[in-house]
């Protein structure tokens, strides 16, 4: 002991050191335990906190691995959970730049920094000694006396160490590396490729005759779009889906669709410089060589070994169990509308550019719901504080707004919220980015800054929501769409599932789960967006004040199922691809991604009608890193959970039902990776689940 007390004594000062001279490194100060310093950061200082971080954490591990001691669960897999805290701030704030601010500068220190980044996280898995400690503490798990969350973080952390190739020859490991490395670059090269066609492509609405069919608060939201870009007097449509779903589904000018669509589903496909299809080949290929070399047969086997699903067998299962009914609603979906267009004398053929501007027709016709009447009743404000309304019906969650100015934020759209618990203890903060900016990524998303954790002392969490809504002018409410609606539902989901945490180590905290998994809690929170209270009360007109019509909610309900051939398809069909790119991938050829993808969806039955959500150009879950590759059936995978968690509060009192709420949040929320999720959603459900309650929800069940 006399030995590695010096040692841990000389990275505690040297950590002191570093951290005194970039704001970046220090522990977080000001109120809530600590915030992000973003009031200091700037793209100059990203850099270099992160070298100094990895450099930090690297002697904080060697330490472990250098302990003379006999390894135990605290002096290594306990000692490693509190290494690396300064990397971790600085990596936060990197990641927010990269994701939400990203220039010139940002993107130069992403090329930059990230091969350092994946040769830093092989150097901490090739080193020996720390992994021969883990081993040992790993093989003594269930002897050694240690609680159950302490056992299954060592089985984590000794799978994590083996998948990432612990056991190689060194020959392996020096290849491995190097194949990490190689995709870092290309990961960062297919990113900042989509986010310059997302940023600089768009559509300008040169005059009031190009917004025909537009409701109000679209025009206004692209009037002031173009006000921002300079170009005062014009429209602009955003190369994001906020702003191009919204137009497809109204603009009656259809060569302007066309337009639109082609610009958005052509993103990283377009022959130039930005085009990703032969980084998507590199990719793919180097994916291979990576799991030949862990041992696996391909990407797809190494990826879902430590999933809920398992293998690939078992996901194509279910997206192949779901497809064909998909399919099969599609034809009926298309020849309604084919039957619409006919009768108006339109000329036309279906195309893709066609199918949400026929779809609402029909809708109409058939329903007698126009989506447009509900957007007035659809404010963003409003529906913000009807999911808190929802956190503090099942989970106790009390959330107050922090006036600004009370912590640093990094731009002037983000607000603030303290989180409270029934009994008024802080549970943690919530971070609100909701509008579209040049800069940032597209889509919706949550972040967490900092995990909940209680090992060393309780540490609240930070988590965050972000969004690409159209911002209006000042003072205007922001209405948004049915579809804008239920993602805000699905993203605040993840971040209940941040804010519920109740474990004792960071690692196992939070959304620190399976990728199958973690989209079951966000998932699960959409169905309260249609409950009656929740509409009653924050279903608005934003004007009037008055609630929604109960005659429109009926609407809703009734129209449930309606669309769910193209909304399946539509997703399905990029997992599919997805999977089937993964399972084809060999290290020793490459594959022609815009070909595979052809010819993949031919053979697939893929209705001309329909372009997949993602294609593989812009695919940026799968081929921005690894997180999704191989997994986008996770979504597919959690709703089978979803529908089925649902019917749990359906079968007893209904949605506020507090015992299943309570089951919910004990086996679910709150527990991150404590447990092994089938086992802890049979807790909850007291059964596994089944395709039925699913194949209900999407109205394939008739």
């Amino acid at each position: 002991m006399r030995h590695v007390l010096p040692l841990l004594m000389t990275t505690a000062l040297i950590t002191t050191a570093v951290a005194a001279d970039n704001p970046l490194l220090r522990p977080w100060a000001g109120p809530f335990g600590g915030v992000p310093p973003f009031d200091q950061a700037s793209p100059a200082l990203l850099a270099p906190a992160l070298e100094e971080g990895m450099a930090l954490h690297l002697q904080e591990l060697q330490a472990i691995a250098d302990n003379p001691a006999p390894p135990t669960f605290e002096n290594t897999i306990a000692a490693m959970e509190r290494s690396g805290r300064a990397l971790d701030r600085a990596a936060t704030v990197y990641y927010i730049y990269g994701s939400t601010l990203s220039d010139d500068a940002v993107q130069q220190v992403e090329r930059d920094i990230e091969p350092k980044l994946a040769a830093f996280r092989d150097r901490i898995t090739q080193n020996e000694k720390l992994f021969k400690r883990i081993a040992s503490v790993y093989a003594t798990r269930e002897s050694a006396g240690l609680t159950p969350e302490q056992q299954r973080l060592t089985w984590l952390v000794h799978n994590n160490f083996v998948r990432a190739g612990a056991k190689l020859d060194a020959s392996a490991k020096q290849r491995l590396a190097a194949i990490n490395q190689s995709l870092a670059g290309l990961f960062t090269r297919f990113s900042q490729n989509l986010l310059a066609d997302e940023s600089e492509r768009f559509l300008v609405l040169q005059s009031e005759a190009d917004l025909a069919g537009l409701p109000e608060s679209l025009r206004a939201g692209f009037a002031a779009d173009a006000e921002r870009r300079g170009q005062k007097g014009k429209w602009i449509v955003a190369n994001t889906r906020s702003s191009v779903e919204p137009f497809l589904t109204y603009s009656t000018r259809r060569e302007l669709r066309e337009k639109v669509w082609r610009t958005f589903v052509n993103r990283g496909d377009n022959g130039d410089a930005r085009d990703n299809n032969a980084l998507i080949g590199e990719i793919l290929q180097l994916r291979a060589e990576r799991a030949g070399l862990l041992g696996y047969a391909t990407h797809a086997h190494w990826r879902l070994e430590d999933s809920m699903a398992r293998t690939p067998e078992r996901a194509m299962e279910l997206m192949e169990a779901v497809w064909k009914p998909a399919v099969l609603r599609v034809r009926e979906e298309v020849a309604d509308m084919q039957k619409l267009a006919d009768a108006e004398s339109a000329g036309i053929r279906i195309e893709p550019w066609d199918y949400r501007y026929y779809a609402e027709k029909v809708r109409k016709a058939k329903y007698d719901l126009d989506t447009n009447e509900l957007k007035p009743y659809l404010q963003l404000e409003k529906l913000r504080e009807g999911m808190f309304y929802v956190a503090g019906e099942l989970f106790g969650m009390r959330f107050s707004e922090l006036a600004a100015g009370t912590v640093p934020v990094y731009h002037p759209d983000v607000r603030v919220w303290r989180v409270d618990d029934a009994a008024g203890k802080l549970v943690g903060l919530w971070y609100f980015d909701p509008y579209a900016r040049v800069g940032k990524q597209s889509g919706a998303w949550m972040n967490a800054y900092r995990n909940q954790e209680r090992f060393d002392g309780a540490v609240t969490t930070i988590v965050s929501n972000n969004s690409n809504f159209v911002k209006g002018k000042p003072g205007e409410p922001v209405l948004i769409s049915w579809d804008d609606a239920v993602t805000l539902f699905h993203e605040f989901g993840h971040a209940l599932h941040g804010l519920s945490s109740n474990v004792t180590y960071p690692s196992v905290s939070g959304t620190n789960v399976a990728r199958d998994y973690v989209e079951f809690p966000s998932q699960l929170l959409e169905h309260w967006l249609p409950v009656k209270e929740v509409l009653d009360r924050f279903a608005v007109h934003y004007q009037t004040g008055k609630p929604i019509p109960a005659e429109l909610v009926a609407k809703v309900e009734r129209a449930k199922t309606f669309n769910q051939g193209f909304a399946t398809v539509e997703y399905l069909s990029a997992a599919l691809i997805d999977m089937k790119l993964h399972l084809a991938a060999r290290k020793d050829s490459r594959i022609d991604a815009d070909a595979f993808e052809r010819e993949t969806l031919t053979s697939l039955g893929m209705p001309k009608e329909i372009v997949m959500r993602h294609r593989t150009p812009q695919f940026g879950h799968v081929f921005s890193g690894d997180g999704y590759s191989a997994g986008y059936y996770s979504y597919l995978w959690a709703d089978t959970l979803t529908a089925d968690a649902w019917d749990a509060f359906v079968e007893s009192k209904g949605a506020w039902d507090k015992d299943v709420a309570q089951r919910l949040r004990d086996n679910v929320f709150s527990i991150g990776n404590t447990r092994d999720p089938a086992d802890a959603y049979r807790s909850f459900r007291g059964r596994d689940p089944g395709i039925e309650a699913l194949m209900r929800k999407r109205g394939f069940n008739n």
